[in-house]
Parts: C-alpha cells; structure tokens; sequence
C-alpha cells in the first residue's frame, strides 16, 4: 500500500513523453487518435477552455506521428497501430506569441520557422512566413519520402489580448492568416493537420481559406478528448480519489460528490459525457486538498473584456 500512495501527478507538465517517462500519472486519451486514423480525419480543429490539456493532447499526437512507439506501451493505440510509420512533424506552439505587436509577432514566427528550417533548409527567396511555410512543408515531405504532419496549439494566442482593439487586431491578424494560407494548397504534402485554440476559428476569420477544416469541438465522440470524464474519475483514477479520500477522512462516495460540485459541470456536446477540469483535478490530488486552482491561477481577461464591451457588470454576476 505504501508505493501506491506514492502518485505522481503531471501539474503543469503538458509534454507527452515527459510524462510517460517519468512514470506521471496519465489518462490514456490515444483512443481519439484512432477514431481519427479509422475516420480518414486530415484537417481538424478543437476549442477547449485554456489549461484543459490542449496542449497535452498535441504532445501525445506529435509522438505517435514520429513514430515513438516505445511511449505508447499498453496504451488504446498500441493494440491498433502495427506500423507506427515515423512523419515529419512541424510543431507551433503559438501560446508564445502573446502580449505582441506587428514587430514582435513577426520575429517570433521567425524563430519558430528558421527552427525547422535548421532541419529542412530555407527555400531562397521566400521570405515571407507563409511562403517560409509553404517550403518548409514541401522541402520536409520531399527529403523524408513521408507527408508532414502539421500542428499548430493555441492559434489564436496572438489575438485574445488585441481582441476588442479594432487597429491592432486587424494588423496581428493579417500575419496569422497570410502564415496559416498555404495550408490548403499543400494538400499534397500533408497527412494530417490539428488546430487548437480558446475561440470557434469562424470567429477571427483567419482560417477563411481553409474551408474543408472539420470542427470536432461539439462532436458526442470527441467530448471527453480533453479533461477528465467522470468514466475515467471512477476508473482510471480510482485509486487518487481514494487516496484524496483518506486524507481528508470521508468516504469515496463523499469524496466524488465533492470532486462533481468544484470541478465537473463541463459538457462540450449535447450528448456529452460529464468532463471535469483536469488542471484543478489533478492539483487537488496532489495537494490532497479541493480548491478553486483553475480560476485562482490567472484572471480569465477574454472573458472579461467581453462582458465589459457589452456593460455587463462583473459584480453583478458574482451575486
């Protein structure tokens, strides 16, 4: 009993084989990578609250599609997947790109794209981001023999603090679209395209070329692809709420009551299954201890600039 009380918990750890090495505790989600493979899924895109376990889930799609097997042992894909072909991955994290202007935005895409093209090589004569990206894509799928892979977490970072600016949104947003517009075209080169984001993409238009990107963030089958389903609170996580429970001397029926009314409440389709906030989850396991983690972590500023331009009252909602 004394080594299973020994869990460690991933608090803010959003790297797949981090986590898998280091032997944190995981909630197996490669189920969802085979729905995808088996429905043919090539251009996708999913919107969850921040610190859902976005960025988690694009970790977990970027090893499988390098073909690391070795991280998948005993896990939903391992028993599908037989050939476990390594892809070219380009990776951009665009959670690093906030709080910039036009001059900022651009350097920042530019370190992202001279990354990759330390691998691949820089076409001469593109200099812009989206023909840097366009090359880049192409020049990956020709020198590996395989089609690229291409992730993009948290694309609308850039925007959510310009977002009620009229001037500098527009001019933050005219570098994310002319970076994102090639990505049509090179259909030929990629095998598979994931967008994640705070915002519906419709809703800063950036995506306007790309019209055959599938929104799978209302789908019943993907509900529970982010956070913790109250299925695996009772299954996969038996043992931490357990654990929780003895600590803080109530039963384990008392304990996931208590887990439902801080952290679940979250239902992303109409026929979703319960899902409770991982961030807050998980720290309540490690500190042994139920707490309001997600909201005291940052202030939520969208949420509230929204209700301002529309004289919401702030207090009044806290009432």
């Amino acid at each position: 009993m004394e080594t299973q009380e020994i869990r460690k918990y991933p608090v803010g750890i959003q790297t797949f084989d981090k986590i898998r090495e280091g032997n944190y505790v995981y909630i197996d989600k490669t189920k969802y990578i085979v729905k995808m493979m088996k429905n043919g899924s090539q251009y996708l895109f999913l919107s969850r609250p921040r610190r859902f376990g976005k960025s988690l889930f694009v970790s977990t799609l970027k090893a499988y599609f390098e073909g690391r097997k070795e991280l998948f042992d005993g896990l939903a894909i391992a028993d599908y997947e037989k050939e476990w072909v390594k892809h070219p991955v380009l990776h951009f994290d665009m959670s690093t790109a906030k709080h910039m202007d036009e001059k900022g935005l651009l350097s920042e895409l530019n370190l992202k794209l001279q990354e990759y093209e330390k691998i691949y090589g820089r076409e001469e004569g593109a200099e812009n981001p989206n023909q840097r990206l366009q090359y880049l894509v192409m020049r990956a799928c020709e020198q590996t023999g395989q089609k690229v892979v291409l992730l993009i977490d948290e694309y609308d970072a850039p925007l959510l603090d310009v977002v009620h600016e009229k001037d500098n949104l527009q001019a933050l947003r005219q570098i994310m679209q002319n970076f994102y517009s090639p990505i049509k075209s090179l259909d030929p080169y990629l095998k598979f395209v994931f967008i994640t984001g705070i915002t519906k993409f419709s809703q800063l238009s950036i995506f306007s070329e790309l019209n055959n990107l599938d929104n799978i963030s209302m789908y019943d089958h993907y509900s529970a692809i982010c956070g913790i389903s109250k299925t695996e609170l009772l299954t996969q996580m038996k043992p931490d709420v357990e654990l929780l429970a003895k600590a803080n001397g109530v039963t384990f029926e008392e304990m996931v009551a208590e887990l439902t009314d801080f952290y679940d409440g979250y239902h992303f389709s109409e026929h979703a299954e319960d899902v409770f906030n991982p961030f807050s989850l998980v720290k309540a396991l490690r500190n042994k201890k139920v707490a309001a983690y997600w909201f005291s972590s940052g202030t939520p500023s969208y949420m509230i600039k929204t209700l301002q331009k529309y004289h919401v009252g702030v207090m009044d909602i806290e009432k």
